[in-house]
């Protein structure tokens, strides 16, 4: 065996079907019980246990503890951008489960990537950045300028705050429904607080779509056109 990362370990987690409907429900950023993760995978609440015992031992999930419950979210945010590169690939090889409904069409247009906004939405906000001269790209990495670092304490976002954060202030996130790149990182993050904050949207309950009201579309289009 060759020396290195155990990719197959983890791919091997990943590929089972129903762990990878729970991986994909938790991309919400939301931490749920093993009941509603079962719901999500369509397995029963024990089979369930036996899959999320796996994840949480391979590193890909975490627990919290609240009182006699316990609840399940992705480890950390190398996961969720795992996921999100894998989404990316599926869609580009073709490989897409298709429902009826409009779920699809809106999570495009606005949705929820752990924790900081993705899809259309999410790609506007990045590129708007981009052009502005807030944000330059490095090797591929985004990173804030300093006339981003005075657009950014204008919103009043605390960006020295942001900065201590272990994870990077601005990291690149290849949106697997635009194949373009959105913002994540803690200013990611942060701009989805902003404006959720500031009433422009709001996240649909027990999905990942974010719902911009009329008003909080032109106020995005101020701030990020």
């Amino acid at each position: 065996m060759k020396d290195g990362p155990d990719i197959a370990h983890i791919a091997a987690l990943i590929g089972d079907p129903a762990r990878a409907n729970m991986l994909t429900a938790l991309m919400g950023g939301m931490a749920l019980t093993a009941t509603e993760l079962a719901a999500e995978a369509g397995v029963t609440k024990q089979t369930a246990s036996s899959h999320l015992s796996k994840l949480e031992a391979g590193g890909l999930l975490a627990i919290r503890k609240q009182g006699r419950h316990r609840y399940y979210q992705l480890a950390d945010t190398d996961v969720a951008h795992l996921l999100e590169s894998l989404m990316g690939v599926a869609v580009r090889a073709g490989h897409m489960r298709h429902r009826p409904g409009p779920k699809d069409p809106a999570l495009r247009h606005a949705r929820v990537c752990y924790d900081h906004l993705a899809g259309d939405m999410g790609i506007r906000l990045y590129e708007s950045l981009l052009a502005k001269g807030h944000i330059a790209e490095q090797a591929g990495e985004p990173r804030l300028t300093d006339g981003g670092k005075t657009f950014i304490s204008g919103l009043g976002l605390p960006l020295e705050t942001l900065a201590a954060h272990r994870r990077p202030l601005c990291k690149a996130c290849l949106d697997w429904s635009e194949r373009r790149t959105h913002l994540a990182g803690s200013l990611g993050a942060a701009l989805l607080d902003h404006i959720y904050a500031n009433g422009w949207a709001k996240r649909r309950d027990s999905s990942r779509e974010v719902i911009f009201t009329a008003s909080g579309k032109q106020a995005f289009e101020a701030c990020f056109g």
